[in-house]
């Protein structure tokens, strides 16, 4: 009797393409003295490009996402309008970055809440941001973040709490949940379109690792986050025709140099070659 024959499983062009970019990203962790995580998700065919993608990374300024989306999250709810007044008063200074700290050493300042919202991403001020935590409240936000299942990524301290941080309350994510996030802010999902728009174009006026890397014409809406040994940064790439979210993290870091530029323009290299060619590879510009 004839036996039956079969095909030989076949391998994807397109899957050997993201083989060699996890390669090129794997040079990079190799000579690198700490440790990375990449995320990425093309926004039209979801693909991903994934490389310790679940691991828990320690956040720096990057956790300001998940605050940002709260703020709008309650002023949906009628908690404050964006319109509205507040106070900072010198005696909520902290250090660390951001525009506000010399004009509040001359006294209070009156800002609105919008105002507020994008100065803690915008220049990632620390003080706008501990204002925005205790306007939410930390618990709120965590609680948010448990609804959308991202149960990885937790606030736990306010910024500058050295003593917190001596404690390992660290604020946390990993890529995947991060990127995970971005994604939905990006469909108008996180609180809804018109909150997604605003977040978007706040995040747009960050002028972070991922610049250097990719190409002064494409617009990137994201947030950095550095502090020492971390530098990390999340947000989305407007590539024409495929954008794509993009979360890098590195941690145990030496000096100010961290691989995040490189990693974003290796991804992003990635994505530019697919989205100017068919499946197999065909450039059909």
């Amino acid at each position: 009797m004839a036996g039956i024959e079969t095909a030989p499983a076949q391998t994807a062009v397109a899957d050997l393409l993201e083989q060699k970019t996890l390669e090129r990203i794997r040079a990079v962790d190799a000579r690198n003295e700490g440790v990375i995580g990449v995320a990425a998700i093309d926004l039209v065919s979801g693909r991903r490009i994934s490389y310790h993608a679940d691991a828990v990374f320690p956040q720096a300024s990057s956790i300001k996402i998940p605050i940002l989306v709260e703020m709008f999250k309650a002023a949906r709810a009628g908690q404050f309008n964006f319109d509205d007044v507040v106070t900072l008063r010198t005696e909520e200074l902290v250090g660390g970055s951001g525009h506000l700290q010399e004009k509040l050493r001359l006294g209070a300042l009156k800002l609105t809440v919008r105002e507020l919202a994008t100065a803690m991403i915008e220049t990632s001020d620390n003080t706008a941001t501990n204002k925005c935590i205790r306007m939410v409240g930390m618990e709120r936000v965590n609680r948010t973040l448990d609804e959308m299942g991202f149960l990885n990524t937790r606030l736990r301290r306010v910024m500058m709490d050295s003593a917190a941080a001596r404690r390992d309350e660290e604020n946390v994510s990993t890529p995947h949940e991060m990127a995970r996030l971005v994604e939905r802010i990006y469909r108008g999902k996180a609180v809804d379109a018109a909150a997604s728009q605003e977040m978007l174009a706040i995040m747009k006026l960050v002028k972070g690792d991922f610049r250097r890397a990719i190409p002064a014409a494409i617009e990137i809406a994201s947030k950095t986050g550095s502090i020492p040994g971390v530098k990390c940064e999340t947000g989305v790439v407007y590539l024409p025709g495929h954008p794509f979210v993009l979360s890098v993290m590195s941690t145990f870091q030496s000096g100010e140099e961290a691989p995040v530029a490189e990693l974003a323009g290796i991804v992003f290299r990635h994505f530019e070659k697919t989205a100017r060619s068919n499946q197999y590879g065909h450039r059909i510009e």
